[in-house]
């Protein structure tokens, strides 16, 4: 019986997978896999009112709701926002779930962005999946080694520019329009972060923001009226060839690579 796609979706903050890599997480699920997601943060600091316990339930539940609805399994996340950083214990823990669910797809944030939990949380992604195989790595917890391929896939840093205020080219745009109305449906979900992030970074509707940005990657697109912009991660110990593209391969109706001096 041949082992179904897995694909897994890793953010830093919960809202950050619907923000940016959920209408491709929803074409993947379409298409016949198996979907997951997981913040590696709790949501502690999305609040500017509502003590850390209350804020961290509530978020979970915002969480739990969205994938939910999307019908993937979520995962709980590991530390509190602001405390995502790149080193070992946390490597361990990373590096475990990635083996324990052996995916053969991880969408995660860019290496490019302007916050550190999103950078953090990628590099530990990428790492966690390099030492997928490494018997001499030990994962927290123990769970053996796991020698099955992975591509990795960053989405765009939030805004598309990096810390400096480049704009970050996709090398590919996969098309959401037929779902991007499932896509309102889970940020929707976050009905917590509507005020925080009005008043934290100048969002008057993080629904418009979501659209917007969509939007923009469409037209950058030249074709799709909503999109995803995709860069994939250099295959070297993660694939055993550069062929191995499961998003090319099995939403190929559905994805644009502009050429590259685009």
């Amino acid at each position: 019986m041949l082992r179904s796609l897995i694909v897994f979706a890793i953010a830093a903050h919960p809202d950050d997978i619907e923000f940016g890599m959920a209408g491709t997480l929803l074409e993947f699920k379409a298409a016949g896999a198996e979907i997951h997601m997981w913040n590696l943060a709790n949501g502690s600091c999305g609040t500017k009112v509502r003590p850390r316990e209350e804020i961290i339930l509530i978020r979970q539940q915002e969480a739990a709701a969205s994938a939910q609805q999307a019908g993937a399994i979520l995962h709980p996340p590991l530390v509190n926002d602001l405390e995502i950083y790149y080193e070992k214990s946390l490597l361990a823990h990373v590096a475990a779930v990635i083996r324990e669910v052996q995916p053969s797809v991880l969408l995660i944030p860019s290496l490019q962005d302007y916050m550190e939990d999103h950078v953090n949380t990628a590099r530990l992604v990428v790492t966690g999946a390099f030492a997928r195989e490494m018997r001499n790595f030990d994962p927290v917890p123990a769970i053996a080694p796991w020698d099955g391929e992975v591509a990795v896939y960053h989405a765009m840093p939030h805004g598309g520019y990096d810390p400096y205020g480049r704009f970050i080219h996709p090398q590919r745009f996969v098309d959401i329009s037929r779902v991007i109305s499932k896509k309102i449906e889970l940020l929707c979900q976050h009905e917590s972060q509507r005020g925080w992030l009005q008043d934290s970074q100048g969002m008057d509707s993080y629904l418009n923001a979501m659209l917007d940005f969509s939007q923009r990657m469409g037209e950058l697109s030249g074709r799709y009226a909503y999109a995803e912009g995709w860069q994939r991660h250099n295959y070297l110990g993660l694939a055993n060839n550069p062929a191995f593209d499961p998003m090319k391969d099995h939403l190929a109706s559905i994805i644009l690579e502009p050429p590259p001096d685009r």
